[in-house]
């Protein structure tokens, strides 16, 4: 059983918001650093920005003041807020669980976000 599992993906027009959600389960979530990733079609797979087990984010330049990743350790999940959308947004987001202090890490199977222009 995959213990991370996306939602909130779903069709958007340019330049509106959208709020992903990772929840995980089986995990102990707060000592995991949590990512996010996306990937289109024939590209690599990016990293969109990360969050540490305690709380320190970095963001990718291509999303930097339009992204902004949170956690919340009670719910053990993981947000990413996206405002301000592009076309070139569009992707499967993937949710990434790293282990703070071990090799362990977990991979959601992704949600679809499509930003119409």
């Amino acid at each position: 059983q995959v213990p991370l599992v996306e939602s909130g993906g779903g069709l958007v027009q340019a330049g509106g918001s959208l709020r992903l959600s990772c929840a995980a389960s089986g995990i102990i979530f707060s000592i995991y650093h949590m990512g996010w990733y996306r990937q289109t079609p024939g590209k690599q797979r990016e990293l969109v920005g990360t969050i540490t087990s305690g709380s320190s984010t970095n963001y990718a330049d291509s999303v930097k003041g339009r992204f902004t990743i949170s956690r919340d350790n009670a719910k053990n999940t993981v947000y990413l807020q996206m405002n301000s959308l592009k076309s070139e947004d569009t992707a499967v987001y993937y949710c990434h669980a790293q282990h703070s202090y071990d090799r362990v890490h977990y991979w959601g199977q992704g949600t679809q976000v499509t930003v119409s222009s």
